[in-house]
């Protein structure tokens, strides 16, 4: 168990910070989304001319809004849950249950991860240059010069599955620790600011 302990307690605060500093910048691009979208909206129907860059910022934002999110989100319990045979089971059966279905769910992310860095990053699409969005003040990147390289926007898939599986295997540690019977020693992740699907 103190091997656990030992592995849990730096994973959670690394989880913890990163995750925190996700949550500013994914609300800062949710902030920033919804103000291109809105000023699209009405450059469009007041002036009848909208900047052809807008939609395509917005994505970008909602792509890194989703990537940052998400690991906060499955972290604290946010996630649609059906839990109907975890709550008729045994507390133990339940709990191991509850393992088998992190254990499975992190073998699916380490098939997003290979699937984000292959198939989205290194690849040709990856590869290309954005339609509209460019480099402020004219700057030259890489091949694509002054406009963006898309797997800016693609690499949000697989950073936000690289946080999901630290989170997993965060969550799989704590549950190994409660059917152990030492989950008073865990720290509390839920938050009650946090809207849940209960």
């Amino acid at each position: 168990m103190t091997v656990l302990f030992g592995l849990l307690w730096p994973l959670e605060r690394f989880n913890t910070v990163i995750l925190a500093i996700g949550r500013v910048v994914a609300v800062a691009a949710l902030a920033i989304m919804v103000c291109l979208i809105l000023g699209q909206v009405f450059f469009r129907y007041i002036l009848n001319d909208a900047p052809n860059w807008t939609e395509e910022a917005a994505r970008f934002g909602m792509l890194w809004m989703t990537g940052l999110m998400a690991p906060l989100a499955y972290r604290m319990g946010g996630f649609v849950a059906i839990d109907m045979l975890m709550r008729a089971l045994p507390r133990m059966l339940a709990g191991l249950l509850g393992l088998l279905l992190m254990i499975i769910t992190l073998w699916v992310l380490l098939i997003a991860w290979e699937r984000g860095l292959n198939n989205h990053l290194d690849t040709l699409s990856g590869r290309g240059c954005s339609a509209t969005l460019r480099w402020p003040f004219g700057i030259e990147v890489g091949k694509c010069g002054e406009k963006f390289q898309n797997r800016f926007q693609y690499a949000s898939l697989w950073v936000g599955v690289n946080l999901l599986i630290l989170v997993n295997i965060e969550l799989i540690i704590r549950q190994i620790i409660t059917l152990a019977g030492q989950d008073d020693r865990l720290t509390k992740l839920s938050n009650d600011d946090m809207a849940g699907a209960d």
